[in-house]
């Protein structure tokens, strides 16, 4: 191949958000980030929302450098974001409203309404879904319960990345992967849960037919050509819910791979080839998540970087500017294994004076209360490695073969204490890298869609031979071994 092929990845994580060129040149893919941009939620008196518009904007300036450095040998464009959020939209394609953030206090006494309407097992069998208070099934239900106007008025319901590519292209879909994250899909039948959504009362014309991964929905608006430069930008559906794309991009040849995304939330699971749904799995609160051709991610949530990510916005807000490298050195210098916390106790759900909540959970405990920053950062990161530990002792038993390896990938990779310490809970190699997965992952979509590649396997190759990875091996078994056990004691989970 004599000239590159460039195919452009707008990434949205709950915290930032990029638009990223992968420059392909036939063996290798070559990134780069055109730029990148905040992405902070509202607080307005009917809520949290996310300041949708301004991502668009900050999309289209994006798109706009794209095509003064790239002109026409840019092939296409997709929108991956973080999972669940959607806009409804009236009759002529115009917002209702700006979309809701998902930890916006609406669903709060959801949960158990809709188990009072269905049952929580039933819900469970139905879509294979772990329950999280914030899941799209739960936002409804409390648009339903409040007679919400805009929900009366909705001709359509789009997930973030398909109103942002309708916003692209003026074609709407619902893609699968970001689809399979609204606890109203069933993975079985592979189409939305009609009667579960009857149930629950919501309008059954929200839900539309459902688009797959590598769908080509046209080009840009004329609009969007104007304001960009672009003539005939193709815009694709990738695996629009970021996780999948992430997964997309794991460089493994294991038939298994075991992965965990690592980020604001860390997703760690396994690729398997159909759902499990089953009464184990529903204990162990495993999800049974979709991907790029088919696969299925089995996976559970738990909380990840946004206890570190807290924390310094709280010591910001206290004058004290502490860089996320600054953290992880002084992290190193506190005395190990002197508190614990449980990264998924409900209290660390909410945003807000996050190192106060960490020491509040310590004393209630009856552990050491951190005394500095380095305390509570070393507290918070050996906490994150415990809790996957006991995640990875339930998941590998649903594997074929225990995995020798855990595939780090996302931007929390580059917490070499936090991949370290993961290496030594869960007594594995690690593998970390690479660290824009999703925007790799959201590329080789494009680039099966456009037939440059025919299989997923295809694309993990050539990430593999692009990229580099760091390599973790666990050391310190024994004490290691000791303080999970604290943990587990501690935190009363098995």
């Amino acid at each position: 191949m004599n000239q590159k092929r460039v195919y452009l990845a707008v990434d949205l994580g709950a915290g930032s958000g990029r638009v990223l060129a992968g420059e392909f040149d036939g063996e290798r893919i070559e990134l780069h980030e055109l730029n990148r941009f905040e992405n902070t939620p509202l607080e307005l008196p009917s809520g949290w929302h996310w300041n949708i518009t301004s991502l668009y904007q900050s999309i289209l300036e994006g798109l706009k450098l794209a095509y003064k450095k790239y002109g026409d040998a840019a092939v296409s464009v997709g929108v991956d974001t973080w999972g669940v959020d959607y806009a409804l939209l009236d009759k002529g394609g115009a917002m209702l409203g700006l979309p809701f953030q998902y930890r916006d206090s609406r669903t709060e006494g959801m949960m158990d309404l809709a188990y009072s309407k269905v049952g929580k097992e039933e819900i469970y069998k139905k879509t294979g879904i772990q329950f999280m208070f914030f899941n799209s099934i739960f936002q409804l239900l409390s648009e339903v319960e409040s007679k919400s106007g805009a929900l009366g008025e909705a001709q359509d319901m789009l997930f973030i990345p398909d109103l942002l590519t309708y916003w692209l292209s003026g074609e709407k879909s619902q893609e699968r992967s970001f689809v399979s994250t609204t606890q109203l899909y069933n993975p079985v039948t592979k189409d939305w849960d009609f009667d579960l959504i009857e149930q629950l009362g919501i309008p059954k014309h929200l839900f539309g037919k459902i688009s797959d991964p590598g769908t080509i929905l046209g080009t840009l608006r004329k609009a969007v050509c104007e304001a960009t430069g672009f003539k005939d930008l193709k815009v694709v559906t990738v695996a629009g819910h970021d996780t999948a794309s992430a997964v997309a991009a794991v460089p493994s040849e294991a038939a298994t791979p075991a992965y965990l995304s690592s980020g604001t939330w860390s997703l760690m699971g396994l690729e398997l080839p159909e759902p499990i749904i089953s009464d184990q799995s529903f204990d162990d609160a495993f999800t049974n998540e979709i991907g790029i051709g088919g696969k299925v991610r089995f996976l559970k949530n738990i909380c990840g970087l946004w206890l570190i990510q807290e924390s310094r916005r709280y010591w910001q807000s206290q004058g004290e500017d502490y860089s996320f490298a600054h953290l992880a050195a002084i992290g190193v210098e506190a005395e190990p294994f002197r508190s614990f916390i449980d990264p998924d106790d409900e209290r660390f759900a909410q945003a807000g004076k996050m190192p106060e909540k960490v020491c509040d959970y310590c004393r209630e405990t009856g552990q050491d209360v951190p005394r500095n920053p380095g305390e509570v950062i070393r507290c918070i990161t050996e906490g994150l490695a415990m809790r996957y530990a006991q995640v990875w002792k339930k998941l590998i038993k649903y594997a074929d073969s225990p995995p020798e390896v855990l595939h780090i990938v996302g931007g929390g990779c580059q917490n070499e204490l936090l991949n370290q310490f993961t290496a030594n809970a869960l007594g594995v190699t690690v593998k970390a890298g690479p660290v824009e997965a999703t925007g790799l992952g959201n590329i080789i979509a494009q680039m099966m869609a456009d037939g440059t590649i025919s299989t997923l396997a295809e694309g993990r190759a050539i990430v593999a031979a692009s990229f580099p990875v760091t390599e973790y091996t666990p050391v310190g078994d024994e004490v290691w071994q000791q303080a999970s056990e604290k943990f587990s004691m501690i935190t009363n989970r098995p």
